[in-house]
């Protein structure tokens, strides 16, 4: 029986991973720069923690992979990075510590969907999570973060789309009469009863008619309390003084409810239907609910394999795959065990160095030697070892230097 990857999986083989692993080392690198430092978290957590970000997602009623465990206990594999991100800052005491505690977290996550171009039921993402500090500046510099990675990933054909979700005054206003329009209108009676959970979530509907139905529904931004709209113009006006270009989507709603205050998605034109590449938002009130203290909070995640197709489709030239220093060929028994010496020494001077194995003839090996894409290879023989020099052949030009065999590292630098 021969076996394939489950349905949904985003899976990465040689030579795409290298493009992959660019990605998010360019990512990583960005995040870290700013001050973010790791939280290496679990991928699979007490499914009570996730209903805390909202019984009106799809996230939390159709797609968590939930499972009992051996204890009877019920687990659900990680959908999102948020919550989990403020189980270990509230859990480890880094709330108590600095203000705002700054954490990145990267790695697989999962939602059981209709698997597509750019939606997969095993994705990968990377977060970054500010907590504790309630600040517009702090808000702009999230925003800035992401949007510095994307333009060192290449990318050119993005926007930025923003607003605000307003503070718990805001919404209550607005609820009112969102709820009081919503009760006029000819709904399923799912619709209905996601609408009765979280009111939002219908602007966040994707079928024509309910976009249509909801076309003239009051708008939250017309609703923001002085002190929200205050904090939105500054966030504006940080991004505008940094040169980030933003545009303002007053019906935009992300898919998780836990979000306040500035809400932001990156939005790439040539993906088609998933075109979010990242986004996120501010969260008051998020690391009370799990059991912390009563602090604010904002962060963003953006998808590595959204990214990656972003990338490809604005055919980005990527930074050479992985290629060695050096391919060496042993012929013989002797030259195997030299070889492999020679290859463990220059590798621990920072050099990368390949093999061939399998006792290959010299015209076999000199092709695998020209393929792996190395810069440099040699012949290693029983007479290279015995006058201690060896041929080293740049493999662009076909050139070749005697070079001894006790300076093969500072020949290669």
């Amino acid at each position: 029986m021969k076996f394939q990857a489950p349905k949904g999986v985003s899976e990465y083989v040689p030579p795409r991973s290298n493009a992959f692993a660019w990605v998010r080392s360019t990512l990583e690198h960005t995040i870290s720069s700013a001050g973010y430092q790791l939280l290496e978290l679990p991928i699979f957590e007490d499914t009570d923690l996730f209903t805390r970000i909202g019984a009106s997602t799809d996230v939390v009623s159709k797609e968590m992979y939930t499972f009992e465990d051996r204890g009877g206990r019920s687990i659900t594999l990680r959908p999102e990075g948020t919550v989990g991100a403020l189980r270990a800052v509230n859990e480890h005491g880094l709330d108590r510590g600095s203000l705002p505690a700054k954490v990145y977290y990267c790695g697989p996550f999962f939602r059981a969907e209709r698997p597509q171009k750019g939606r997969y039921r095993q994705f990968y993402s990377i977060g970054i999570e500010a907590i504790g500090t309630h600040d517009a500046a702090l808000d702009a510099e999230i925003i800035s973060i992401a949007d510095a990675g994307f333009k060192k990933l290449g990318l050119t054909k993005y926007r930025l789309e923003m607003t605000s979700l307003g503070d718990s005054e805001s919404r209550a206003a607005h609820r009112v009469d969102l709820v009081k329009f919503i009760a006029g209108l000819d709904l399923d009676e799912e619709t209905k009863e996601r609408a009765n959970l979280n009111p939002l979530r219908l602007f966040d509907d994707k079928r024509v008619e309910v976009r249509d139905l909801m076309a003239n529904a009051p708008i939250l931004l017309d609703y923001l309390s002085p002190e929200s709209k205050a904090n939105f113009a500054e966030v504006q006006l940080h991004l505008t003084a940094m040169g980030i270009a933003f545009t303002i989507n007053p019906r935009m709603v992300r898919g998780l409810d836990y979000y306040t205050g500035t809400t932001f998605e990156f939005v790439h034109d040539l993906l088609g239907a998933q075109s979010g590449i990242g986004g996120g938002g501010r969260y008051d009130g998020l690391m009370g609910e799990i059991g912390g203290q009563d602090i604010t909070g904002i962060g963003f995640g953006i998808g590595l394999d959204r990214a990656l197709l972003a990338v490809e489709a604005e055919a980005v030239v990527i930074p050479e795959s992985f290629a060695s220093d050096l391919f060496i060929i042993p012929m013989g028994q002797s030259a195997k065990s030299a070889a492999l010496k020679y290859a463990a020494d220059l590798r621990s001077a920072g050099f990368k160095v390949e093999l061939a194995f399998g006792d290959r003839a010299l015209k076999t090996a000199m092709k695998m030697a020209d393929k792996s894409g190395a810069r440099y290879s040699l012949v290693l023989g029983d007479s290279e070892l015995a006058n201690g020099t060896v041929e080293v052949k740049e493999m662009s030009s076909g050139t070749a230097i005697s070079v001894r065999l006790d300076s093969l590292a500072s020949a290669l630098k």
